[in-house]
């Protein structure tokens, strides 16, 4: 058993780590109670509790906001990261990072980027910059850690891509969505899973992309969420990217290979059945 501090336990991913069934002992920190942003508290938190592994969930995810307000979104997704990274070296705890797809730029023709890829997003959004710069400063200060990458995190629950869908299409009967950016859906439920065979099998430090198989874009994302939710008479228009106006733009084909876990034996279901999970958990309430 492995005493395991989750970082962002209130979190649409750390709430799932946190409640998974597991013998491992789980103890989570976040705000308002803690913040990762000041070094000094982080150390003073971590020694009074002494995990062997920590978890680190949490992020600035809010990628519009982050243009407005980088500074904040590099003290969570940068400068915690390292913070929590040179504690963990200290107390001789292992570090497991969540990132994102989005360090990489998505600009090679939609080939799946491997663990071993160079990420290149260097003049992508404020977000995957600062994401970029947590990788970075977690393997400054401790080499020995697991990054994990995912992208398109739903669960239910949670605030995600699938549920402000189905709650647009409510509000206004008629959808535009995007069909030219294309990612891989990530279950938080099922990649729970997947990190805690991981933390099972030991697997040693590097990089893993876990995510859902198979690749969506949004508009496919979109559609099906409305139908598995009992809302596929409404109509959905797919559009490009540049008809739709928001503050930061995301890689359009930063899709990711799942090589490193897969070579364990760890992989996860294809995202559609993850999908109609999602959809019965909801109409469960």
């Amino acid at each position: 058993m492995t005493r395991i501090l989750i970082v962002g336990h209130k979190g649409q991913l750390g709430r799932v780590l946190y409640h998974y069934p597991s013998e491992h002992e789980r103890l989570g920190m976040d705000l308002p109670e803690h913040d990762i942003t000041n070094a000094s508290e982080t150390q003073y938190a971590l020694r009074g509790v002494r995990p062997q592994l920590v978890i680190n969930t949490a992020a600035f995810t809010n990628v519009d906001a982050a243009e407005s307000d980088p500074d904040l979104a590099y003290r969570i997704n940068a400068h915690a990261a390292g913070n929590l990274a040179r504690v963990c070296r200290d107390l001789g705890a292992s570090l497991l990072h969540i990132s994102t797809n989005e360090v990489f730029s998505g600009q090679r023709g939609g080939r799946p980027y491997d663990e071993w890829d160079v990420p290149d997003n260097v003049h992508g959004s404020a977000y995957a910059r600062s994401k970029l710069a947590g990788e970075n400063a977690i393997r400054f200060f401790n080499p020995e850690i697991r990054i994990i990458r995912i992208a398109w995190l739903f669960s239910p629950g949670g605030v995600n891509f699938p549920a402000k869908i189905v709650a647009a299409a409510d509000k206004h009967g008629a959808l535009k969505v995007v069909d030219d950016e294309f990612g891989n859906p990530t279950y938080a439920p099922d990649l729970a899973e997947a990190i805690y065979k991981l933390i099972d099998l030991k697997a040693p430090p590097g990089v893993y992309h876990l995510t859902n198989s198979g690749v969506a874009s949004r508009y496919e994302m979109a559609k099906l969420a409305l139908q598995l939710t009992g809302r596929g008479h409404i109509p959905v228009e797919p559009i490009p990217h540049t008809a739709w106006r928001r503050a930061a733009t995301p890689p359009l084909q930063a899709v990711l290979a799942n090589r490193a876990a897969a070579a364990l034996g760890v992989t996860l279901r294809p995202w559609q059945e993850a999908l109609a999970d999602w959809a019965q958990q909801v109409s469960e309430g």
